[in-house]
């Protein structure tokens, strides 16, 4: 059983990741919840998991290969151009995989031995099958970009045993982007 606490931390630290990860500096970004998936229309997902002993957490970010998400993958990417189908799906791929990262990065705080698997690219359609997994919590956001298409991101948990933590913001400090050396 996944606890309410803990429903919030996984969302919390999800939302964290996705401003940092899909947004380009300096600019501003709405993450909000929906009621449920029915408004994703996009045609694709990129699916990415983090899984510990406790839980399997699934994150799908939709998107529709057109020329402005195409801009806005480019521009955050620094590309300087426009991307051809593959560069643009290393691109949406790399930045699910950094928001992951930063996911799984900030889950090690309140769980040992957490993994991260690789991103893969997949039809849209498939998440009409997303109650067959039995999750313990299932979240859909909208996340609101400026000069960019909004997007849709899923996020899924199942649970293998009782989870229950606590995420405070205070506790996660600020993301300051930097390296650390030993």
């Amino acid at each position: 059983m996944i606890t309410q606490s803990a429903r919030e931390g996984f969302d919390t630290l999800l939302t964290r990741a996705l401003k940092d990860s899909m947004v380009p500096s300096g600019a501003a970004c709405e993450v909000t919840v929906l009621p449920d998936g029915d408004a994703i229309g996009e045609r694709n997902m990129v699916v990415l998991t983090v899984s510990s002993y406790l839980f399997r957490l699934m994150v799908m970010f939709y998107f529709t290969p057109d020329a402005v998400t195409k801009a806005h993958f480019a521009r955050l990417n620094n590309t300087g151009g426009e991307l051809d189908d593959q560069a643009f799906m290393d691109a949406i791929a790399e930045c699910g995989n950094l928001c992951c990262g930063i996911l799984n990065r900030d889950l090690g705080n309140f769980f040992p031995h957490i993994g991260m698997s690789t991103p893969i690219v997949i039809d849209r359609r498939c998440a009409e099958y997303l109650q067959m997994l039995n999750c313990g919590h299932v979240q859909h956001f909208a996340v609101d970009i400026a000069d960019a298409p909004r997007f849709h991101v899923t996020l899924c948990v199942s649970d293998y045993a009782d989870i229950d933590f606590t995420v405070s913001e205070d506790e996660l400090g600020a993301n300051t982007g930097e390296l650390e050396l030993f």
